[in-house]
């Protein structure tokens, strides 16, 4: 089947529908990560948006539940340059064309990639219509002009659950085949309670290896219910949307900032940003990808890091005595992770759960396990 997707700012794209024959929209943006396409389908933080894939072919490794950071798929549509039509990999359980229908996500391929993505970079991220049934573009134009901009947008309460939960890692909905989850230690459980604002599924998993139990609530949840839950630490997981208009979420932490140890990540650090008195701001055409250079102040090295944000703290308006800017990108010296110098306090923009590069970003879970531990004494 015939698609098109059409751009507020009236470029054209014409290609082959695949996936579920229907019309979406939201902001388009692009991903420029060699695999794992599935997570990034099924990723909370890409509620509202488009996603544009810059590996040549997708699809071809297929689907399976193992992969799954949420129970479904959250982009709105995903624009590709050649979707495969079989699965060629032993752990496929579905076809991703199949895959695609079964959830409602429109797929548009066939189409240069390179320059959707190259006017993206030049023109900045806009918003967009994929349809396989409108072929007026005029018409399409239009209703791209009509989407509700990101900025101001709060999507964190629209895929935050609606209710609390006890994460199991034994589930088998939950296993990813690593041989170190969950219980691989004898180090005594500690209990965290992770907001929902668009936790992804891995986050999870790596509290669990670091022997925590888990308990997830809502992303409206107020500090007092949390801290009657008697967490020895919280976590604030990465989230869809703009950060300034999740201002109960900003309440809520400065409200536990010095009476519990705090972990953020993504739009957790963002939050956290706006919680210690500092400003965000959008960015260009965000960061979405696994090969992001992000540089460790504290060690000096260097991590390859996976990025999911359109978003980002503004350094300057962080109170330097207070608080420690620890990472930064090399690209563009975005903001990537700060640390309160004396309360148990840290977050990263990038999301360590991932791991994409030749590193250990998980010692990131080891510190707010030690930080826990730390502050029980």
């Amino acid at each position: 089947m015939q698609a098109i997707l059409a751009l507020e700012d009236g470029r054209i794209f014409r290609g082959l529908g695949y996936g579920a024959p229907s019309e979406c929209q939201g902001e388009v943006v692009f991903n420029t990560s060699l695999t794992g396409y599935q997570e990034i389908a099924t990723d909370p933080s890409y509620a509202g948006q488009i996603v544009v894939l810059t590996n040549p072919q997708i699809g071809n490794y297929g689907t399976n539940q193992a992969d799954n950071e949420a129970a479904r798929p959250f982009i709105e549509g995903l624009i590709v340059r050649e979707f495969s039509h079989v699965s060629s990999n032993w752990r496929s359980e579905q076809v991703t064309d199949e895959y695609m229908e079964r959830y409602s996500v429109p797929v548009l391929a066939e189409i240069d990639t390179r320059a959707l993505v190259r006017h993206l970079r030049t023109n900045g991220v806009m918003r967009g219509v994929i349809s396989t049934s409108e072929t007026n573009t005029d018409v399409l134009v239009q209703r791209a002009r009509n989407i509700r901009k990101m900025d101001g947008t709060d999507l964190a309460r629209v895929v935050s659950t609606k209710s609390i939960y006890q994460f199991d890692a034994n589930d088998n909905r939950n296993q990813s085949g690593d041989p170190l989850l969950p219980g691989s230690t004898d180090r005594p459980l500690l209990h965290v309670v992770a907001y929902d604002f668009g936790i992804k599924q891995n986050i999870l998993r790596m509290l669990t290896r670091e022997s925590c139990r888990v308990t997830v609530v809502p992303a409206e949840t107020s500090a007092e219910d949390v801290l009657g839950m008697k967490p020895d630490g919280v976590f604030l997981s990465n989230g869809p949307g703009d950060p300034e208009p999740v201002d109960y979420a900003v309440r809520a932490i400065r409200s536990m900032m010095g009476r519990v140890p705090i972990f953020g990540i993504c739009l957790g650090h963002q939050l956290t940003g706006l919680a210690l008195g500092g400003r965000t701001y959008k960015l260009k055409f965000g960061h979405h990808g696994g090969n992001h250079p992000v540089q460790n102040n504290r060690t000096g090295k260097v991590e390859i890091t996976a990025h999911n944000h359109n978003f980002a703290v503004d350094p300057d308006s962080i109170n330097a005595n207070d608080v420690e800017l620890t990472h930064v990108d090399l690209n563009d010296q975005t903001l990537e992770g700060l640390r309160h110098k004396s309360l148990p306090l840290f977050s990263v923009q990038y999301h360590p759960e991932a791991a994409p590069g030749p590193h250990d970003s998980h010692y990131l879970f080891r510190d707010f396990r030690q930080m826990m531990e730390d502050w029980k004494r």
